[in-house]
């Protein structure tokens, strides 16, 4: 008898498992043999190219990158064209400057070397410097860990407060499937406080203390709490007296507030700002020692969208000594976060300022893309609210829309036969019928019984009429199949 398989999906890690992350999940990866098939079999499908509104990922989409930065990070990696004349009429005087700036805080300006495991310390000055010139509060580099994206500081921290499955974090829903496959991963317990579709996904605290005490009663340890402004998925950006009260929360309960703010660039209505919690505590007087925040910024997303660079960082305030010295040490074990993200992290919190060489054109591709981002949110929000049975909330930030979908019980059925998720079977159908890629609602949370997709306004202007057509088509169709 042949002997059992060494490694099989039943003797692997159950919180391995246990672990899904929808942004990638069953529809990406169907949508992806679908591309395949279309470069292969060209004109075998109903659609002639797969469009990816499935992720963040803007310049996948066709967004361009911001000439300073990519400027800066050219000289950077080749230093030597420093000391080619050629390379001030290719370059603007202050990319060459800001990369001289840069080389000279890295030992050897070797950019293909380990840093300090926390990331260099001039380009932790740098970013320590941009927050605080966005706050009004200072500052401190020894806070700042530079990680690849803002997903490994994520994990480190959820690491770090999940000792087993009795170990709570507060998480919204809908909430971007990191949290829940990080919490999975690591063996905690998701506690969920849902946000409120009807006020446009308003945060309530009286929820939020409901929650709290229903896990606290079931005896579960309530650690931290995670706030996503702006939303992903769901695009609110949180009022100001509304933070307040998140932060006085967070104080009364003993709770570590992880804050995600990598959409804090992705601002499209006038009557609403960001920000940060960490401006918004040191403003109610909270210091240092009252209030564990980490905050999470990335260069994935904002105007910059530099996805495939992985490059952000987290804050880490309130924390003490001995802890610091464990997160360190974490961090330590990855050596290093890539020093091209590094670099990207120290320009976006530091772009050109006025009276730079660069500015003016720095900031007119700025004002362009997030201006365009604004008008195709709106385009996409009108188009889904003009459609049977869909309600799409505006989008306040961000890079999606969420819109309800109510299907049609024969619809349901259809997908319990199927044994899919209802807004899953509809997602798939969409991506057979149009090559259009979104995400089930179901993967991110949601009040049960109701159904929604995330879709991003990612695709480029000029794209999205003809995204709105193919799926105005598609759900005509599948609300007249399966209307009761």
């Amino acid at each position: 008898m042949a002997p059992a398989a060494s490694v099989a999906v039943e003797n692997l890690n159950p919180k391995v498992l246990k672990c899904e992350y929808a942004v990638r999940g069953e529809i990406v990866i169907h949508a992806q043999r679908l591309q395949q098939q279309l470069q292969t079999q060209p004109g075998s499908l109903p659609f002639d190219q797969i469009l990816f509104c499935n992720i963040g990922n803007p310049q996948s989409l066709g967004q361009q990158p911001v000439t300073f930065f990519r400027e800066v990070l050219a000289l950077c990696d080749h230093p030597c064209l420093l000391e080619k004349e050629e390379t001030k009429s290719l370059f603007s005087a202050d990319a060459i400057s800001r990369a001289k700036q840069i080389l000279a805080t890295i030992p050897g300006r070797a950019t293909g070397a380990y840093s300090h495991s926390q990331g260099i310390k001039g380009l932790r000055d740098a970013i320590a410097a941009g927050i605080t010139s966005r706050d009004g509060f200072p500052a401190n580099a020894d806070d700042i860990f530079i990680t690849d994206g803002a997903s490994p500081g994520v994990h480190m921290m959820m690491q770090l407060l999940i000792r087993n499955e009795k170990d709570g974090i507060l998480c919204p829903i809908p909430q971007y499937p990191l949290y829940s496959a990080s919490i999975a991963l690591h063996g905690g317990a998701l506690v969920p406080y849902y946000l409120d579709e009807k006020t446009g996904w308003g945060l309530e605290i009286s929820d939020l203390k409901k929650q709290l005490e229903d896990a606290r009663s079931k005896g579960i340890d309530v650690r931290a709490l995670v706030v996503i402004n702006p939303g992903n998925p769901t695009g609110q950006v949180l009022a100001e007296d509304n933070q307040y009260d998140i932060v006085k929360f967070c104080k009364n309960e003993g709770l570590v507030l992880l804050a995600d703010e990598v959409y804090q660039e992705n601002i499209y209505v006038d009557n609403k700002k960001f920000n940060s919690f960490k401006k918004i505590a040191r403003s109610m007087g909270y210091g240092e020692d009252d209030l564990p925040l980490v905050s999470f910024q990335s260069v994935s997303k904002g105007y910059y969208g530099e996805c495939g660079k992985r490059g952000g960082y987290m804050e880490i305030t309130g924390f003490s000594a001995p802890v610091r010295e464990q997160i360190y040490k974490v961090a330590s074990v990855n050596l290093c976060s890539n020093i091209t993200g590094q670099i990207l992290a120290s320009l976006v919190m530091n772009p050109p300022k006025v009276g730079d060489e660069s500015y003016a054109s720095y900031k007119a591709e700025k004002d362009a893309i997030l201006q365009s981002l604004a008008r195709r949110a709106k385009a996409l929000e009108d188009a889904f609210n003009k459609l049977e049975g869909i309600s799409c909330n505006k989008a306040e930030g961000a890079m999606y829309l969420f819109p309800q979908i109510h299907l049609p019980q024969k619809a349901i059925e259809a997908a319990k036969a199927a044994k899919k998720a209802p807004d899953a079977f509809y997602a798939l159908r969409l991506l057979e019928s149009t090559g259009i890629v979104v995400v089930p609602g179901s993967g991110f949370g949601q009040v049960p019984g109701t159904w929604h997709i995330r879709c991003t306004i990612l695709p480029q202007e000029d794209k999205i009429p003809a995204v709105i057509t193919r799926f105005k088509a598609f759900h005509e169709v599948f609300m007249a199949e399966y209307r009761d």
